[in-house]
């Protein structure tokens, strides 16, 4: 399959896992997605996700993790670390660069913090260490609609504050579509999630985070808030901060260079 993309399920106490595979290098990545994964886990989305993220294929075997199939009320950042703790114990996975993205970087703190034999190096995307009053309301507001299984209005709220007005234009005529065949059969994992976005605070605990760390932030963060990542950079001491203008939530599909700038971190890291 191309690039080895494949799709892998694992079973983890009472449940299991969705994931993904794929490269053929040496080394290891781990990359958590965001509270999407609420609504869709990444089951049968190996080859897409394999094309989107094909600069990483050469030099890593790549992993994607969803949350657990089945979530507890409650169900913490920190739970989900250790989740990802145990499930890559089971793959044999010792040591790993770790990526998350939005909430998978709430996740991904704790991986570092709490785990730090696990994490060669990290890059914390778009994401935050403590709550504030735009991820509260943002977030808040999700799950309102999501209590009232309103996903038209999650859709299109999501789509409107993660990215530019350039590739708004060009989505918007789709969304009749895209909302018609997104809907999740239940809205129990979304909130959860969105429970554990809105309960997230790492920030006291930053320093312990010692492995060489890249933080991508922009400067029109309509879900993350304003200044979420020079905090975090502020408090990790072996950190590199990059804002990105002009971009919104999600300039981790829309900026062309993102995967080139996080691979050239990397592989700085790896080799200097």
């Amino acid at each position: 399959m191309l690039y080895n993309a494949k799709n892998g399920n694992i079973k983890i106490g009472n449940t299991d896992m969705d994931y993904i595979t794929f490269g053929k290098g040496s080394r290891n990545l781990i990359m958590i997605p965001g509270l999407g994964d609420g609504l869709k886990t990444v089951r049968g989305a190996a080859l897409p996700v394999a094309a989107m993220y094909k600069c990483f294929a050469s030099r890593y075997k790549v992993y994607v993790f969803s949350r657990k199939n089945h979530l507890e009320k409650g169900y913490s950042t920190r739970e989900m670390a250790a989740d990802y703790k145990t499930v890559m114990d089971k793959l044999g996975v010792a040591k790993a660069d770790v990526i998350g993205i939005s909430q998978g970087g709430m996740i991904a703190q704790y991986i570092a913090i709490d785990f730090p034999e696990l994490v060669e190096k990290l890059v914390l995307a778009v994401t935050l260490s403590r709550q504030n009053e735009t991820v509260q309301k943002v977030i808040g507001s999700w799950l309102k609609m999501a209590v009232e299984s309103d996903y038209k209005s999650i859709f299109i709220d999501t789509t409107e504050k993660s990215y530019t007005e350039k590739r708004l234009k060009k989505y918007r005529p789709f969304y009749p579509l895209l909302v018609k065949f997104g809907k999740p059969k239940n809205f129990s994992r979304f909130i959860i999630q969105a429970n554990a976005c809105i309960t997230h605070d790492a920030y006291d605990e930053l320093e312990k985070i010692k492995c060489p760390t890249l933080i991508i932030g922009v400067d029109n963060d309509k879900v993350a808030g304003v200044n979420s990542s020079e905090e975090m950079a502020a408090k990790i001491e072996n950190s590199k901060l990059i804002i990105y203008d002009g971009y919104g939530h999600g300039v981790y599909e829309e900026a062309k260079d993102f995967n080139s700038k996080v691979l050239e971190f990397l592989s700085f890291s790896h080799t200097n």
